[in-house]
């Protein structure tokens, strides 16, 4: 390898330095703060390196990574990502009645296999970043398993994510084992240049079962309907910061390398690929609202929730062959910025009133926050409406943008469901709002923030202005990934 490529590999090998660190932390001498703080700055250094690998790019390293303008831009979201989440876990779990310095070397091992996901453009990697993720969530969904007073059931959520990622990862291989019985690789654009080139010798149907089981296996990932069982038990009995980080940076490496896989693959070559996938849309649009509908519990209407949001975004997702310009791939990228950027406020402020000894997650914990904290009810408010698609905030812009890919590709079932789904997520959005609003008949003080909750309150202060600054004033971010989504 040359030394080139060792400097396009820089996030990932920087992020690999960290946990390293981290581990020696660990066994020299344990110290929650500087866990937290060695993770952080690793991963602001991952993200400052970005400046290096930009002028390098595109390039590939080995047949098995590629790094391009996609890669990079999915890449600093991931690290972003990841560090808003460590310093939401750090007050966290300060009161945490075990050992708090390991959640943060999952933490940075699970970045770790999302960046390589994002890079993937074989097979084999995208396999072995799917599975680094997945391992290190068993260990942070169940982290807080030896606290007293457990409120949730972090083992239960653990072992019903681990049964059902296996079963998903059994898909994807199987699905990796037709494609290389059929066309003798694995490389996302070889796939499809053998099978063009083997028309009319090897059936088609092989092709199209293998795809299918590797979309079932990613749909899982992603929680689309019918898969979508595991999804509001495990985020109601993980602990927060792990809920979130799976909310996030979870769908977010998935739906990327979904989105590489379907722009380079030629997957919507096949109509019954693109019926399944329509289908799975529709029912996970639906579904998810219906459902959110009779939850009291945050977390459970938040998984709900993004069940739902996923739906939109495999609208813009089937676009993607039909377009003749980028306009689907634009709505995909700009629709998953929105997204990580609603989920982790929502998230974030859940974070900042809970933690690990009390999470406050019902919806009975926020009744009155308008009048008990101002500050994180505006914050709280901004991202569901965001969430809903209200103007002037980065969820309408991204909605707006589906709904463009969707009338361009004329998709006009799916667009009905989307309408259909927004209204019905507008009613659960504002009844949270309305139990923020509605004042209480006793005094309950919220716990008061100190030194160490000032770093989770700047990162909810950025995502603010992030929400409404994109909501706003979207061009920038629109002009930026116009030209991310031209290296696919």
């Amino acid at each position: 390898m040359t030394g080139e490529q060792l400097l396009l590999l820089m996030p990932i090998i920087l992020v690999t330095v960290t946990a390293v660190m981290t581990m020696l932390m660990v066994a020299v001498k344990r110290n929650h703060a500087v866990s937290c703080l060695i993770s952080a700055v690793g991963l602001i250094l991952a993200l400052l390196s970005l400046v290096i690998v930009i002028p390098l790019a595109p390039a590939e390293v080995t047949p098995l990574l590629r790094v391009d303008a996609f890669s990079l831009f999915f890449t600093a979201l991931i690290l972003l990502s990841g560090l808003a989440i460590t310093l939401f876990s750090y007050p966290y779990l300060s009161n945490l009645e075990d050992h708090q310095d390991e959640f943060y070397l999952l933490l940075v091992i699970a970045v770790l296999g999302a960046l390589v996901m994002v890079s993937s453009t074989h097979f084999i990697t995208a396999f072995l970043g799917m599975e680094t993720l997945s391992v290190c969530l068993y260990g942070m969904i169940a982290y807080p398993l030896h606290r007293r007073e457990t409120a949730q059931y972090p083992m239960e959520a653990s072992i019903k994510y681990l049964v059902l990622s296996a079963v998903s990862s059994g898909f994807v291989l199987f699905g990796m084992a037709l494609l290389y019985a059929q066309t003798g690789t694995l490389h996302f654009s070889s796939i499809a240049a053998a099978l063009s080139g083997l028309e009319g010798v090897v059936p088609p149907v092989y092709y199209v079962v293998a795809a299918l089981l590797i979309i079932t296996g990613f749909a899982f990932k992603l929680s689309l309907v019918p898969f979508h069982l595991w999804t509001p038990d495990v985020y109601e009995g993980a602990p927060l910061p792990a809920t979130a980080f799976l909310a996030t940076v979870g769908k977010l490496a998935m739906a990327a390398l979904l989105m590489r896989y379907m722009s380079v693959g030629g997957v919507l070559g096949s109509e019954s690929i693109v019926y399944v996938l329509s289908v799975m849309a529709v029912f996970s649009i639906i579904a998810g609202n219906l459902l959110a509908l009779l939850q009291s519990n945050l977390k459970r209407l938040l998984s709900y929730s993004s069940i739902a949001h996923m739906g939109y975004l495999l609208i813009a997702l089937l676009t993607l062959d039909t377009l003749e310009d980028s306009l689907g791939a634009e709505a995909v990228s700009f629709y998953l910025v929105a997204y990580v950027v609603m989920s982790l406020g929502a998230f974030g402020v859940m974070m900042v009133v809970s933690d690990s000894a009390q999470e406050r997650d019902h919806i009975g914990h926020y009744q009155g926050l308008f009048w008990r904290n101002p500050w994180l009810a505006l914050v709280f408010t901004a991202m569901l409406l965001s969430l809903a698609g209200i103007p002037l905030t980065v969820g309408f812009i991204a909605k707006f943008y589906i709904v463009a890919a969707g009338v361009e590709g004329a998709k006009w079932g799916l667009l009905f469901a989307m309408i259909v789904g927004s209204g019905i997520g507008l009613f659960y959005y504002l009844r949270i709002i309305y139990r923020m609003l509605t004042p209480l008949e006793y005094f309950e003080p919220m716990r008061e923030a100190g030194l160490k909750e000032l770093l989770s309150h700047c990162v909810l202060f950025v995502l603010l202005c992030a929400l409404i600054a994109f909501g706003v004033y979207p061009n920038g971010l629109m002009s930026l990934l116009e030209s991310v989504v031209a290296t696919l």
